[in-house]
């Protein structure tokens, strides 16, 4: 036994298991509670628990536990109808609908017996004068299920033509079912239309929006409506994430990964929840999770990933391939259980289409952290044999590396491998091998100057002696990358001067003499970029003399070769970084447009995009936000698919950040959730995608997009770390992620989450911060009624404020520590004190003199809103209990506190005309409790002259004249001899 003594404490026991979370523990607790019901002697406290037991069967895995427990309660109407008072007999006749269904979902339930006990739902509803709504609304759950379809749109019909009565199902739910039914039939777009009313929350209850949520995902993704997909399932699987009675939603969520490239994202899924796998209670969504398990697993092999480690039933270690044939095999079996019961084949057919489905979105980034990498393994095959007519001809093939090198392609360096394959055991000429090796050595990197010497003794060996100076050039640069720039230098000398020998003497040409300037000028950068301010000005000076000696040669090319294009489009950005070093940054933005825009003019974008981003970075710091704008927008679209993963996430997340400035949050969030999608692509998710998803988070939440924002800020917390990216990141997100979660009425978790942040922020010197923070964790406290709690932290930020000098701040807090009080037992003295000191503050405040006149004004309000609270605060301490003199005084202290309040608002003039009103409507209620008629009708004649002429769009304004107008009405009928007596004067 666990105390239930009397039938008050079995129901406060019933109701405290309601409140614990769906599953086992909460079905075993109401089996023990009816036990202890039975024990009572009162037929009603059975029929209470038999209830309760059959809502938390209904609302979990164990459904088929609901039968016995019912046919108990039909019995007892049956034989002792007198027993059941009005509430429990409309619960008898409403569980009907959820017997209906739970035989259906149950195979080994004939389905003779199903139509049995509709036509007995449709008798007793009958009986009780029910509509058939309800009814209807079953027979097309029977219809719908075995695939009689001519049937189902007959009670279709029929349910929506019947009138809605107190047996028919919740809007939420009604709209749910009509608009699955038209997703089946495949109108999606009337679907959504139908679920709008409830995904915009016009209808909810407690399965909606969660399971119009998870249904809405799929005929999205049909329409291509897939940023509205993302948001459902951010939104729709937090609603779920923790409700065991959903699986067939969580479901939808699973299914909503494979079909959007986020396979990973669905093994993390499956993983939370492993007694999805094997739960028999309710055999219906275990088939809809296990369908969706293979359609899941299936993907994976396709992609090469069948040998993966997977979560799946308890017990064993399984694999993409193995989990597939498990799922399949268990799915097709309760398929076929369902359709022997139904007489159809609709059930499996349904089950195999849902398997088969095809991806409907290649890549659809969600934002959020996924811990599993899911990517195909790159699979090196063997090369397959060739016969000799599918040899590739090496001649083409060098002709077609040439020219992509040539107009400086970007794959030329593919290409130029290409050719070396097909060359192996051929004898190549001198110039052929020259080019084949100098690219394999640009292909090496810094690893590659003993090949640019090698190349550049085939070029002299085929009579190029400005290509070879060229390649020894490259061979010092390549020198000067790994940071030996003085022996870089020292090599690059006798190129130098032999290259302008052959110039002049018209020996070699532009280009090749362009080659060698620019390494000499790349060496000498490097020199800038190590030695930085150290070096003077001489580094500078001799950096800037190359760079401009090149631009003497190739300054104004108006010719085809893109390679001499190039040379001056990258000078230009030399001169820039150079600007920059001088701290001439107004010059280097106008150099660095240049060489974009010389890139872009010779056709080669992408080399732009470096470029583009510094432009981006300066004209930002310079305050020129649309410059910053313009040039990350240029960068994205002239990178194009060039781009590498990492450089994608980072302008992506540079332009959110601009766009974000700007107050452009929809567009800033679309190129955050590409960062953080990128930045996971390039391995980074832990560093850039964090920052990311954090921004991301923030700006969802400035959208009002509660539930997406929180989804990724959680996902990012996990990442975010001091050292990597500062404690304030972290506070922030946590400071996001409690406004969030205070917004979706989950208040104690928005209390640990601003505690957390107001933990580390007690740290940093200026405290606001943390005082704030502690001010919102006591909010989020009260909020999740936790007074003592709540009490403790407003005193905490209490202390901060007065430290701070933060009058308001100290004010509130009083404040709320009064409410807090309040509400405790004998706590009516300590809630006067509070608030009389939050007035003795504001009155202290002002009497010390405020900085300025705005200031001061705002602490007059602050003033004015504590008299107001504090007579609020009065008049509910007033208890019904007390005599009428003692209720009478109270109401005085109220209204002298509300008439203060006038006053002091009355001093701001205009500016508090609103709050002056509402003082002046809480007076004269207070007047009329205190029976004086005459003086509350003066106080809302007064309100009503104040909005004379107010105009009708004016919402407060118009809602004080009706309360006012109401007021007058309630005194002019009010009964002098009754209530309390009147006053005096």
């Amino acid at each position: 036994m666990s105390g239930i003594t009397d039938f008050d404490s079995l129901r406060r026991a019933m109701a405290e298991n309601s409140e614990r979370p769906e599953g086992p523990a909460r079905n075993a607790r109401a089996e023990q509670l009816l036990a202890e019901a039975e024990q009572l002697g009162i037929p009603l406290a059975v029929i209470e628990a038999l209830g309760h037991q059959l809502k938390v069967y209904n609302y979990s895995s164990e459904k088929d536990k609901m039968f016995v427990p019912f046919a108990r309660l039909l019995r007892m109407w049956d034989e002792r109808p007198e027993d059941f008072d009005e509430y429990e007999v409309h619960t008898l006749h409403w569980v009907f609908k959820w017997m209906s269904s739970g035989m259906l979902d149950q195979p080994h339930v004939p389905l003779a017996s199903v139509e049995k006990w509709l036509g007995e739902m449709e008798h007793r509803y009958r009986l009780a004068g029910h509509s058939e709504r309800a009814v209807r609304s079953a027979e097309f759950s029977v219809a719908a299920h075995v695939g009689d379809l001519a049937r189902a749109e007959r009670a279709y019909a029929a349910w929506l033509a019947a009138d809605r009565d107190n047996m028919a199902d919740c809007h939420a739910c009604e709209l749910h079912g009509q608009g699955w039914w038209q997703a089946e039939r495949g109108r999606d777009a009337e679907a959504l239309e139908l679920w709008a009313p409830v995904l915009e929350g016009e209808f909810t209850c407690a399965h909606e929006p969660h399971t119009v949520l998870a249904s809405s995902l799929t005929p999205l993704l049909r329409l291509g409506r897939t940023d509205e997909a993302r948001a459902h399932h951010l939104r729709g699987f937090r609603l779920v994430r923790g409700m065991e009675s959903m699986r067939g939603a969580y479901a939808d969520h699973v299914e909503f990964c494979a079909l959007t490239g986020n396979e990973a994202r669905g093994l993390e899924l499956l993983a939370e929840r492993p007694a999805y796998f094997t739960d028999d209670g309710h055999p219906r969504s275990r088939l809809d999770f296990l369908s969706v398990v293979t359609l899941l697993m299936d993907r994976l092999e396709e992609l090469g990933l069948g040998g993966r480690q997977v979560p799946g039933p308890a017990g064993r270690a399984w694999t993409a391939r193995e989990l597939a044939t498990h799922a399949r095999a268990e799915a097709l079996a309760l398929a076929a259980r369902f359709d022997e019961r139904n007489g159809t084949s609709y059930v499996s057919e349904r089950a195999r289409a849902r398997m088969e489905q095809r991806p409907l979105v290649d890549r659809l980034p969600l934002g959020v952290r996924v811990v599993r990498q899911v990517s195909a393994p790159v699979v090196v095959a063997p090369p397959a044999p060739v016969t000799a007519a599918e040899q590739p001809d090496l001649s083409a093939l060098l002709a077609e590396a040439r020219r992509l090198s040539d107009t400086l392609q970007p794959n030329a360096t593919e290409a130029w491998a290409a050719a070396s394959r097909a060359a192996e055991g051929v004898e190549l000429d001198a110039r052929d091998s020259a080019e084949i090796v100098d690219h394999e050595a640009m292909d090496r990197g810094p690893e590659g100057a003993e090949l640019f010497e090698r190349a550049a003794e085939l070029y002299a060996q085929a009579g190029d002696l400005g290509e070879a100076l060229a390649a020894r050039t490259r061979a010092a640069y390549v020198r000067a990358l790994t940071g030996r720039v003085d022996e870089a230098l020292a090599a690059v000398a006798e190129p130098y001067d032999e290259v302008l020998a052959l110039y002049a003497d018209d020996a070699t040409g532009v280009r090749q003499t362009a080659s060698v300037l620019m390494g000499r000028a790349r060496i000498l950068m490097r020199r800038v970029q190590e030695v930085g301010e150290a070096g003077g000005g001489t580094v500078l000076s001799d950096a800037e003399s190359a760079v401009r000696e090149l631009l003497a040669l190739v300054g104004g090319y108006a010719g085809d070769d893109v390679r001499i294009a190039s040379r001056d489009a990258e000078a230009q950005a030399m001169l820039a970084e150079l600007a920059v070093q001088h701290g001439d940054l107004e010059a280097a933005v106008e150099l660095f447009g240049r060489a974009s825009a010389g890139f872009v003019g010779a056709g080669l974008p992408w080399y732009a995009v470096e470029y583009e981003a510094r432009l981006a970075g300066l004209a930002h710091h310079l305050g020129d936000i649309s410059g910053a704008e313009r040039a990350l927008r240029a960068a994205l679209e002239h990178g194009g698919a060039h781009l590498e993963a990492v450089g994608r996430a980072q302008l992506h997340l540079q332009l959110a950040e601009v766009l974000g400035g700007r107050g452009l949050s929809a567009e800033a969030a679309e190129h955050a959730l590409e960062a953080a999608h990128w930045a996971d692509e390039a391995g980074e998710g832990p560093t850039l995608g964090a920052w990311a998803r954090q921004q991301l988070g923030g700006l969802l939440l400035r959208q009002g997009r509660w539930a997406e924002a929180a989804e990724v800020l959680e996902s990012a917390l996990p990442d975010l770390s001091a050292e990597t990216h500062g404690d304030g990141a972290v506070v922030q997100t946590q400071w996001w992620l409690g406004d969030c979660l205070s917004e979706l009425g989950e208040h104690r978790e928005a209390a640990e989450r601003r505690l957390q942040a107001a933990e580390i922020a007690k740290e940093w010197p200026e405290q606001h911060d943390h005082a704030t923070l502690a001010h919102l964790a006591a909010e989020s406290l009260g909020a999740a009624g936790l007074p003592a709690e709540a009490d403790r932290a407003y005193a905490r930020a209490g202390e901060l404020w007065r430290s701070l000098g933060n009058v308001h701040g100290l004010v509130r807090s009083l404040r709320a520590r009064a409410w807090l009080a309040l509400r405790a037992d004998d706590g009516e003295g300590a809630a006067r004190e509070l608030m009389a000191g939050a007035v003795r503050d504001c009155e202290a405040a002002l009497g010390a003199g405020a900085a300025d006149e705005e200031a001061r004004e705002r602490l007059v309000a602050e003033l004015g809103h504590t008299h107001r609270q504090f007579g609020d605060l009065l008049a509910r301490s007033a208890s019904d209990d007390a005599d009428d003199d003692s209720i009478r005084a109270v109401l005085e202290d109220a209204l002298s506190q509300v008439t203060e309040a006038i006053a002091v608002f009355a001093s701001l003039g205009d500016h508090a005309l609103h709050s002056r009103t509402g003082a002046e409507l809480a007076a004269g209620w207070l007047e009329a409790d205190l029976s004086r008629p005459a003086r509350a009708a003066a106080r809302a004649r007064a309100v009503l002259a104040a909005y004379d002429g107010a105009a009708d769009a004016d919402e407060t304004a118009q809602e004080r004249r009706a309360e006012a107008e109401q007021m007058l009405q309630v005194v002019s009928e009010q009964d002098v001899g009754g209530g309390l007596e009147q006053g005096a004067g």
